[in-house]
């Protein structure tokens, strides 16, 4: 299974000639070869993870492909056939398995309203959690899409997150919003509470991916 990052939020998912692709929103350039996709993950209604645009484009290269969201989701995009998630949830798309977990975004601030999420784990071994420090109780983690910055972060309580998923690899996500000073900054702090779990945190840029 090929795990590829796109510019902030997105990924896109690859394993037996399939693609899942999740949370392509407006800080994401166009993705590509759209032909094999067969899924599409929302994890909030925010613009930063998914846009119109996206999912026209999407839709035009993969007629007809579920796309799984929130309740949110599905108000925010009215006019699209979205399948609501909530967490709990499992939903079998050969080849791959989905569970979704979490519930809530994380705060912002007390005068933004709080909006639904879900994070969601693919084939019992990779985890993204959206907006949220969600963990996913009973799942191994082999691999964690870690968020690097955001209105709602605060890197020591990404770093605890990071501590208790112990997931044995991690990247960084959620990251345009960051300069790459910053960037690199938090990277390394991930790195350090990725260790010690005994896992390896891997430095990826828009475009790279990793096997897992």
């Amino acid at each position: 299974m090929r795990v590829t990052k796109f510019e902030h939020a997105a990924l896109r998912i690859d394993d037996s000639g399939k693609s899942l692709l999740i949370d392509v929103g407006s800080f994401t350039t166009p993705i590509d070869n759209l032909g094999t996709v067969v899924g599409v993950v929302i994890t909030h209604e925010h613009p930063d993870h998914w846009s119109p645009e996206h999912l026209d484009r999407i839709l035009k290269g993969a007629p007809g492909v579920p796309i799984y969201a929130t309740a949110g989701v599905a108000r925010a995009a009215a006019g699209y056939d979205i399948t609501v998630v909530s967490p709990g949830d499992t939903v079998d798309l050969d080849p791959f398995k989905l569970e979704f977990f979490g519930g809530e975004h994380n705060v912002i601030h007390k005068t933004i309203p709080a909006v639904e999420n879900v994070g969601v784990v693919v084939n019992d071994s990779v985890y993204y959690p959206g907006d949220s420090y969600a963990v996913p109780r009973g799942v191994d983690v082999q691999l964690l899409a870690a968020p690097l910055g955001a209105p709602w972060l605060k890197i020591g309580d990404a770093m605890d997150f990071v501590l208790a998923v112990k997931p044995k690899m991690a990247f960084g996500t959620h990251d345009m919003t960051l300069s790459v000073i910053g960037r690199d900054m938090h990277r390394a702090r991930l790195k350090w509470a990725t260790e010690q779990g005994g896992g390896e945190f891997i430095l990826l840029d828009p475009g790279e991916g990793i096997d897992v």
